[in-house]
């Protein structure tokens, strides 16, 4: 061939198309995955439930696709691959959301790596992609296309953006705006496009969520894999796996529905190999639905055996089931039924006291909510799974005076006689400072007691806040307590009748004032968001300062092994000192 004609065959190789290639093949003889990104690096391999999910973003007919799903199945990697192949071979305006800037700005670096690492996508969206110099970290601009990366939490982002694929990931993590829902933003944002890609997928939280509401409108396809006994083909669900809790190293197994056989984990992969994905609403022509767990995963961590261990550990507390079920499971926590007995709840009292201390208690913790004209406080016990509500005390008396405050204090200095032989005292108090105009009042009293963990504290709404957070207000060191996370983990514990304790010495006052509130489900800008509301006619005390002791905990970072050596050692308790004080003496 002489120079002339190379030149045109060259020419016109680059103007022709890209071979018309299923995404899923396409995937894995260009994608490569860097080593940031896996542990495993190098040209990717895609699982047969992950070709499952590429065949419906190659289906033109398909124009939303929803995943709900666990950690641990390849959801991020196979996203940055299709994301790969938009870019090189069906170029548009992209827009892909997480729920934080964090998030984002972490996800636009993986990609940048995963394009680096592949040789066909090497280039194509670096930052000197554009001669104008237009591209930044979150706006990537490519021939034909741009590629942008959004924050769920900045819906002003959206305003003016427009996109043919628009992908939203963890979508249950999502908090409410006040430009609405960010789904329906994402989906305006896609209106001008006959042939737009709707790509919705996330971990589910609750059964109310984005994820769970979206699948339930899909065609509900489930993964099944195929029996290495009698052929049929089933979902593996928790349900049907078994081991013996006490000895693991027996071995896990699947119980086949369809045939009853126990089959080993050895014969897993060859199962998943042989997977297929069902419709179970095949009417549904336009939405496909995928719902997958860490079961079929291939991944060493996520082996039968490992899972059960993990399930084991999880079970002790209600807070570690649900993340469990979340994330390992792929199943949205269920949250009906979740007001309170008050009645029942006093049937429930315990013969332990502050006098019979019990066995498993190795710390001692209080809350205070403060009123006008008291301070009502509830002593409560920490084992290291277990909370054990002891005490309920009010100090009666003007919070502008000294008497309420002397008494909260001798109640810090107290110690009893623990039923292993030591002593035991407070080792944590949260004084809640935020309602009634007490904050001065409060700090006065704790900013010289916090060398022994009493501190000033405000509870702030919202469900996946921590238990208790550092801030700073006017120059005084305050703590936030994320009151919704601790009352849903402390009505999750009751309701299961798990993991809290009452003493014999609670009045029926108390878990009249502590079942004062219900989990409720609201429409926030068209979104539903849970919330604790009030019972009409009832006071809520005793539950803000039960709430309060258990954030207090988060102040204790003592080793628990230690703590139990202590409380062995042989002690008598000390009787506090009787002092009287005059009426002028300060705080």
């Amino acid at each position: 061939m002489g120079k002339i004609e190379q030149i045109r065959a060259n020419a016109l190789a680059v103007l022709r198309p890209p071979p018309d290639m299923p995404l899923a093949n396409w995937v894995e003889e260009n994608v490569f995955l860097p080593s940031t990104a896996s542990a495993t690096p190098g040209r990717m391999k895609l699982y047969s439930y992950q070709r499952g999910i590429c065949d419906a973003l190659d289906d033109p007919n398909v124009s939303e696709i929803v995943i709900q799903k666990s950690a641990r199945i390849g959801f991020t990697a196979l996203l940055s691959g299709y994301i790969g192949h938009c870019v090189a071979v069906n170029p548009a305006p992209l827009l892909v959301t997480q729920p934080t800037s964090d998030d984002s700005r972490a996800f636009s670096v993986d990609t940048e790596a995963l394009f680096e690492a592949s040789p066909t996508l090497r280039g194509l969206i670096s930052d000197d992609a554009d001669e104008s110099g237009r591209s930044t970290m979150m706006r990537r601009i490519y021939p034909g296309g741009t590629l942008e990366f959004l924050s769920a939490s900045s819906p002003r982002a959206f305003r003016r953006k427009l996109g043919k694929v628009a992908i939203a990931d963890e979508i249950d993590a999502y908090p409410p705006t006040d430009e609405g829902s960010v789904l329906d933003l994402l989906k305006m944002r896609t209106q001008t496009y006959r042939d737009r890609k709707l790509i919705f997928g996330g971990t589910p939280i609750f059964d109310f969520g984005p994820v769970t509401t979206l699948y339930s409108n899909s065609d509900q396809r489930v993964f099944e894999v195929r029996c290495v006994e009698c052929d049929g083909f089933a979902e593996i669900l928790w349900k049907d796996i078994r081991f013996d809790p006490e000895n693991l190293a027996k071995g896990v197994e699947w119980c086949c529905p369809c045939c009853g056989c126990l089959v080993p984990e050895k014969h897993k992969v060859e199962m998943v190999a042989n997977g297929r994905w069902r419709a179970t609403r095949p009417e549904v022509k336009t939405r496909a639905g995928f719902r997958i767990n860490s079961l079929v995963s291939p991944h060493f961590n996520a082996r039968w055996s490992a899972l059960a261990a993990e399930f084991l550990e999880a079970k002790k507390t209600p807070e570690g089931l649900q993340s469990f079920v979340n994330l390992v499971l792929g199943e949205p926590w269920k949250t009906e039924g979740e007001d309170l007995d008050e009645h029942e709840l006093t049937g429930r009292r315990e013969h332990f006291s502050l006098e019979v201390f019990p066995s498993d208690v190795l710390l001692l913790t209080v809350g205070v909510d403060v009123q006008d004209d008291r301070l009502e406080c509830v002593v409560m016990g920490h084992s290291a799974t277990e909370i054990f509500v002891f005490n309920h005390r009010v100090f009666y008396g003007p919070v502008d005076g000294d008497a309420v405050w002397l008494e909260l204090d001798d109640l810090l200095r107290e110690r009893w006689q623990h039923a292993n032989g030591g002593t035991i005292g407070i080792d944590a108090c949260a004084v809640d400072s935020g309602d009634g105009g007490h904050t001065d009042i409060v700090h006065g009293f704790t900013r010289s007691r916090f060398g022994r963990r009493v501190v000033s504290t405000k509870g702030v709404p919202g469900f996946s806040r921590q238990f208790l957070a550092k801030s700073k207000t006017r120059g005084q060191q305050v703590w936030l307590v994320g009151v919704d996370a601790v009352k849903a983990q402390l009505f999750n514990r009751i309701q299961r009748k798990e993991g809290v304790r009452f003493s014999q010495d609670l009045e029926p006052i108390f878990f009249e004032q502590l079942t004062s509130e219900r989990r409720v489900m609201r429409y926030v800008r068209g979104v539903p968001q849970p919330r604790f509301e009030r019972v009409k006619g009832k006071r809520a005390e005793t539950l803000d300062a039960t709430v309060y002791a258990w954030a207090a905990r988060s102040l204790i970072n003592l080793n628990l092994d230690r703590r139990a050596e202590e409380l062995s050692s042989q002690a008598l308790v000390k009787k506090p000192e009787r002092v009287i004080r005059s009426s002028w003496l300060g705080r």
